[in-house]
């Protein structure tokens, strides 16, 4: 669109604005003075919605407009931990949390790599999800990548995305070649004209070739906190890597047909116009599993317009998935007497609602098992080895080896990431006598931040074995202490991000803060090995060894931490905790029988 086009378009819509101001004064001016009648005042907030839908729009596109003609991406990114970067309750409490301990001075730092659109649209720090546009919710969205013209490097988040409406260029990695013909053929009937009445397409592909690059990825995958603490450093491992040396960027492992793995692309066309494919290219998949894994119910995850439109994120809430309805062994079930929300007092509604979700939760199932295989290629754990078996005791254990050799393994947010083995030492009559990796009631393992350890409930597991990576912090009053969240503790209120007294560049580090990295480094190996008393041991015979490699997203002491500010969506931080135990996943079981005598 030209630059007087897009000035006419503008004021157009300044017009409108003023037209329906005008029209909400009511009785105060005379009617002929009117240039339309008066709406009702429900009618006149519609219409005001309407109107910052229409401006949000021209500015930044969501990814349901850029679905018309990509499909396939749009449905795998639906379901990406991208799309689910700002609905996740944990990392919107989190964020709340250290704004709460740091007084307001770590701002925006955490939730502008959550949702980029969110916070240029100036939405509060802070909000319930249901109270966000529905464009912010949508976190890592298709504007965050394709309209960002700039080679940021490593800015911590700060992204400065071109605001326009969907005619207007987006940024590609090979150019518009393809988009050009497209547009000139008859056969797809495509508008790149705002004020068109055709199927409106961005008229314009500029490449940026830095989007084919692990440096695009570091803006936001390498991440270093205001005070200088090192927060993430995937990118800065990535870069002394052997994989780095090979030529193999992010994307080929991340973006290709095999999670984790270079194993090249997939073929196919890039887009579908009106039914009809353009030609076949190599194409990137657009679903990144990761560690995490979606917590929230499944009717507001993944994003899909067909459940949107039959519910608000509020009657979701309302729908009890868990329970059974809209299922036929549940509705046939249900008495004259059952009480539902008026939402869903109808058992077609309820049917409805079961359809929309039976997709989802295929497609969440296809997204666990990348994420399954992600994590098995990142995480080894060898055949058990036994170094002693006799009455005197057992001595036993695994190499666990990080199977890649792009980055350590966990890498990100290593403080977060739960990667564990699970041991249990069965006697020759089938009776658990030692066990390690064990979870306590609330799902944490018994390390120094079980609750239960800590009341003294529960014994410390002192062989365990377990990748999660701690903060060290500097109290305010002196001493140290390990910690789950990087903010001194101090009986003062006095805020973590504050000045150092001396440059960082000294010690590579903060004064007050350090994490202690427990993870594996590219091609490298951790020992689990256990010792076994022979007090524990109940005589000769086959004892059976079980160990489990066992991979969660966070701890549920994390939960614990951040329960201060409350949980989105109406959730506990005991069913949140449940919902993250139960997305734990089995990477790799080994057995084995030893004989003792």
């Amino acid at each position: 669109m030209s630059p007087t086009r897009k000035a006419l378009r503008l004021l157009s819509l300044v017009i409108a604005a003023l037209v329906w101001a005008c029209a909400g004064r009511g009785s105060e001016d005379p009617p002929e003075a009117r240039l339309v009648s008066a709406p009702r005042e429900g009618d006149q907030e519609e219409s005001r919605a309407a109107h910052e839908e229409l401006l949000r729009r021209e500015r930044f596109p969501s990814a349901q407009a850029c679905r018309n003609c990509h499909p396939e991406h749009f449905r795998q990114w639906s379901a990406s931990p991208h799309a689910y970067a700002q609905l996740s309750p944990v990392f919107n409490a989190m964020h709340a949390t250290i704004l709460l301990r740091t007084n307001g001075s770590s701002g925006d730092f955490c939730i502008r790599c959550h949702t980029p659109v969110g916070m240029a649209l100036g939405e509060p720090l802070v909000a319930a999800n249901a109270d966000r546009d529905p464009v912010a919710l949508e976190g890592v969205t298709c504007i965050v990548c394709h309209r960002m013209d700039e080679a940021l490097g490593k800015v911590s988040g700060r992204r400065p995305l071109i605001e326009a409406p969907l005619v207007e260029p987006i940024i590609g990695p090979s150019g518009n070649e393809e988009l050009k013909r497209v547009i000139d053929s008859p056969d797809y009937r495509v508008e790149t004209d705002d004020d068109g009445q055709g199927r409106q397409i961005h008229g314009d592909v500029r490449r940026l070739p830095q989007l084919t690059e692990s440096g695009f990825c570091a803006s936001c995958h390498d991440v270093n906190l205001p005070n200088g603490l090192r927060l993430e450093e995937a990118f800065s491992e990535y870069k002394t890597s052997a994989a780095a040396a090979r030529g193999e960027s992010c994307q080929d492992c991340h973006m290709g047909e095999e999670p984790g793995l270079a194993a090249g692309y997939p073929h196919g066309p890039a887009a579908i116009v009106g039914g009809k494919p353009t030609r076949d290219r190599r194409i990137t998949r657009h679903d990144f599993a990761g560690p995490d894994y979606p917590v929230v119910h499944p009717g507001i995850f993944p994003h899909d317009p067909r459940a949107q439109k039959l519910a608000t994120m509020a009657e979701w809430l309302q729908f009890d998935w868990e329970a059974g309805w809209g299922r036929d062994d549940f509705e046939d079930e249900v008495g004259d007497d059952a009480i539902f929300p008026d939402r869903w007092s109808s058992a077609d509604d309820r049917y409805d609602a079961r359809e929309v979700l039976d997709r989802q939760e295929e497609l969440l199932a296809e997204i666990e098992s990348r994420r399954l295989a992600l994590l098995r290629r990142g995480y080894v754990l060898d055949p058990i080895e036994v170094a002693e078996a006799s009455l005197a005791g057992l001595r036993f254990g695994a190499r666990v080896r990080n199977g890649t050799d792009g980055h350590s393994a966990p890498t990100g947010f290593v403080a977060e990431r739960m990667v564990f083995v699970q041991v249990e030492l069965r006697d020759p009559a089938g009776r658990v006598v030692f066990r390690s990796g064990d979870l306590d009631p609330n799902g944490d393992l018994r390390d120094r931040h079980s609750l239960y350890v800590h009341a003294g409930e529960l014994e410390e597991d002192e062989q365990l074995f377990n990748l999660q990576s701690k903060f060290i912090t500097t109290n305010v009053r002196g001493g140290e202490r390990e910690q789950v969240l990087a903010i001194n503790f101090s009986v003062d209120a006095l805020p973590f991000v504050r000045p150092e007294r001396f440059p960082s560049t000294l010690t590579g580090r903060p004064n007050g803060a350090r994490i202690h990295k427990y993870g594996i480094e590219p091609l490298g190996s951790r020992r689990a090995d256990y010792e076994v008393d022979a007090d524990l041991l109940t005589g000769p015979g086959e004892y059976r060894v079980t160990m489990r490699l066992i991979a969660g997203m966070v701890p549920p002491n994390l939960i614990a931490a951040i329960s201060e500010v409350g949980f989105d969506y109406g959730l506990s931080a005991r069913e949140l905790a449940r919902r993250v135990v139960a997305g734990h996943q089995v990477l790799w079981e080994r057995e084995v029988v030893i004989d003792v005598r």
